[in-house]
């Protein structure tokens, strides 16, 4: 009985640091990067991030140190890599590429995760400005077009076709996008400010009902237990839904540092949200220069204070626990003084 309870108080104050811990903050140095967009890789720890002004994908470890992984050398001059995905299932890392000056060149390309060799390189038919990827168990890969209501399929192959066009979008373009293991994608709206559930099979498309609008995201991530965040340069919105996205509730916003602009969001390890602030307004200015940029922890602040109000009903129900015991045990000895008397 003894041991029960000290096993159940370990486990209460095991869990106490995790709403007690500062947020994580990875401030990295690269010149003029001004990074758009980056993923999580689980088994190098470390994050994978794209540029808009350089054909190099950075590596950003948590503690901060940043190195090349690849530059590839057959994109034009001035090319960017916007969304990134990795691809465990075949071994791939996956990025968008995108020129500003050549309107026709937009692009997935597939490097090896291991030699960062480009695989494939595969063109994106009537594309303008291709935004983001998501790649599902198979190795198809689903682009959404930032100026277009366009969903571009790319199979493991390299062969791309346009997998969505649906009047849902209203020609209105597209952002971020995840895939879910039940044969669909969520996409975002940027300008309208919807959330787009996309079949996988034949593409067709409905907006998601939400109890408010979430305008002007940039990208979307979506943690192990189903919950969706999607951040903008302002806010950072936390979505939930129960049944496989019908309709949505957006049951929490954070205000982010507007003057930092974040630009991109990934889960990272034990499904913490990281917020990527890549100044990427300021980088589409030819005249700057930066080197500083940050990767930040954030939060819900609703399920903190419920995760801590949880702490103290365990403590609780630990502490009637103990009394309990303490109760059976006085009862335990009275019994026995009897017996001996």
């Amino acid at each position: 009985m003894f041991n029960s309870i000290l096993l159940f108080i370990t486990l209460i104050l095991s869990l106490g640091p995790i709403h007690c811990r500062k947020a994580h903050v990875i401030n990295f140095r690269w010149p003029d990067l001004y990074p758009v967009s980056f993923t999580w890789d689980q088994k190098s720890e470390h994050f994978v991030v794209g540029s808009l002004r350089q054909k190099q994908l950075i590596s950003i470890s948590d503690a901060g140190v940043a190195a090349s992984l690849l530059s590839d050398d057959s994109l034009p001059e001035n090319s960017s890599f916007f969304g990134v995905a990795l691809d465990r299932h075949h071994h791939r890392l996956l990025a968008v590429v995108h020129h500003p000056s050549i309107p026709s060149f937009s692009a997935l390309a597939s490097y090896h995760l291991t030699t960062f060799n480009q695989l494939f390189l595969a063109p994106l038919p009537n594309s303008t400005v291709p935004n983001d990827v998501a790649v599902d168990f198979s190795g198809n890969a689903y682009v959404t077009d930032s100026a277009n209501g366009i969903v571009f399929k790319v199979n493991i192959d390299g062969e791309a076709s346009i997998l969505s066009r649906s009047q849902a979008y209203r020609n209105s373009g597209l952002n971020g996008v995840v895939y879910n293991s039940k044969g669909y994608l969520l996409v975002v709206q940027p300008n309208t400010g919807k959330l787009y559930k996309v079949n996988v099979d034949d593409g067709t498309a409905r907006a998601v009902i939400l109890n408010k609008d979430i305008t002007a995201v940039e990208g979307i991530a979506v943690r192990s237990d189903g919950i969706v965040v999607a951040v903008s340069k302002h806010k950072l919105y936390f979505i939930k839904s129960h049944d496989s996205w019908s309709e949505g509730v957006v049951f929490d916003e954070t205000a982010l540092e507007e003057e930092r602009q974040a630009s991109a969001v990934a889960v990272g390890a034990e499904d913490r949200v990281y917020v990527l602030y890549g100044h990427v307004k300021e980088g589409i200015m030819e005249n700057s220069e930066r080197v500083e940029f940050s990767i930040v922890e954030v939060e819900s602040e609703k399920e903190s204070k419920e995760g801590s109000v949880w702490i103290f009903v365990l403590l609780g129900l630990g502490f009637a626990y103990f009394l309990f015991w303490r109760f059976q045990m006085r009862q335990l000895v009275q019994n026995m003084d009897k017996k001996t008397a």
